[in-house]
């Protein structure tokens, strides 16, 4: 086959809050709009053309928003439906008309695509038809598998269908795996349940772990420590969104076991939207009261939102970095702590664990197993030199795997592959 040379290519992530410079924490904007951005950003160092697609929803926003530092990269949005923010869960019926429109902006622009790349079923279900209208390759990145999140979360399936709408989002993503020239999978383990949750497989999947930008994330020198954070000399980190499946009362059921051993080391919980809507405060809510529960007001921070500057001053001056949550297909926060040299807790159940080899850049546990987790927890932070060399070591695996400039080659590998 000869080598394509790609020129310009539409990536699609139409659910949440996407900007050029985003404001994460906020609902259902997290580490996928860090994903598609720095995967762009590195595509465009190559001297590829990239726009990524999005809802446009609050008439505030310009319409097309170049990326800074990136003139290859821009974020354009485009209308469907009313002003106002939709849920992803909820965002299906807005999809016709957003990818209509998207095919007139693309047209009155006289623009032209190399092949569309679709990022969550939302985006996927966009790129889909609106690579079929211009004739070009799709290619379908879920991050997320519906069957497997069902299979996770667990919970009456009547309420669980009434807040996640899985029967539609898993037919909608059966149907994109069919259809696209490619589809591209986070993990090893994602791709078992695949096999498993949806019986689907097919010889046009590739497996690409997200990257990390190891420039920004690193271990901490001697100036980087003397920052303020406003946080205890001694903590445990844990950053993600703010959400029922995020695992933060798993978390605090362990902390509560490990408090009164690690008398020295507190527990600081970063992560939320600037102004947290009634989902995210019935989640803080919940966390005050375990935390009232086991007495230990004084040994746990809610810092919420976390303003981007200050994610890798958090990380390098932590213990170490802990993802709770049952549920998580990679976890990206967890790399970008690998990256500043430190040792993580992570779910054994996720994405991560083809990422860490437990014991030796991290540890992999049950966070649902209360004693388990604090075990794991009450290991690490009594033995400075074992969780210094995990953190070494964890480092070193994502400056050797993980950039996004070796992501973003996997990534036109990839499209050649199929196209």
């Amino acid at each position: 086959m000869t080598k394509q040379k790609f020129k310009s290519i539409a990536m699609l992530s139409t659910h949440g809050y996407f900007d050029a410079v985003p404001t994460l924490g906020r609902t259902d904007t997290g580490g996928q709009v860090v994903y598609v951005l720095e995967l762009a950003k590195a595509l465009g160092k190559m001297g590829i053309k990239v726009d990524i697609y999005t809802r446009w929803f609050d008439k505030n926003d310009k319409q097309i928003n170049p990326v800074p530092g990136s003139p290859n990269v821009r974020v354009i949005k485009i209308r469907a439906g009313d002003w106002g923010f939709v849920p992803k869960e909820f965002i299906y019926d807005l999809l016709p008309e957003l990818s209509d429109n998207m095919v007139q902006f693309i047209n009155d622009n006289g623009l032209e695509y190399d092949l569309y790349n679709g990022h969550y079923v939302d985006a996927g279900i966009v790129a889909l038809d609106v690579a079929k209208h211009f004739d070009k390759p799709c290619y379908f990145t879920p991050h997320s598998l519906g069957a497997w999140k069902q299979d996770q979360m667990g919970g009456d399936p009547e309420e669980m269908e009434k807040k996640f709408n899985f029967k539609l989002r898993n037919s909608e993503e059966m149907r994109l795996y069919k259809a696209v020239n490619g589809l591209s999978l986070t993990t090893e383990v994602q791709y078992e349940k695949l096999r498993e949750l949806s019986h689907y497989d097919a010889d046009n999947i590739d497996i690409i772990a997200p990257g990390v930008d190891i420039y920004r994330y690193h271990p901490p020198t001697v100036e980087d420590l003397k920052l303020e954070t406003n946080t205890p000399e001694k903590y445990v980190f844990c950053l993600s969104r703010i959400d029922t499946n995020k695992g933060h009362d798993l978390l605090l059921n362990a902390f509560a076991l490990v408090k009164d051993k690690i008398k020295d080391v507190d527990l600081v919980i970063g992560g939320g939207s600037p102004n947290p809507k009634p989902r995210e405060l019935g989640v803080f809510a919940k966390m005050d009261e375990i935390i009232a529960e086991n007495d230990m007001a004084n040994r746990v921070s809610k810092i919420g939102y976390v303003a981007d500057e200050m994610m890798a001053p958090l990380y390098q001056k932590s213990q170490l970095f802990v993802l709770p949550s049952l549920f998580e297909p990679f976890g990206m926060t967890t790399q970008e702590a690998m990256a500043c040299g430190k040792a993580v807790i992570a779910s054994k159940f996720g994405g991560i664990r083809n990422v860490i080899t437990h014991g030796v850049n991290g540890m992999l546990v049950d966070s649902a197993n209360p004693r388990e987790f604090a075990d794991a927890l009450t290991e690490l932070l009594s033995d400075d030199k074992k969780r210094d060399e995990m953190g070494k070591a964890a480092r070193k695996l994502i400056e050797e795997e993980f950039s996004w400039k070796a992501i973003a080659e996997k990534f036109l590998d990839f499209y050649q592959k199929y196209y």
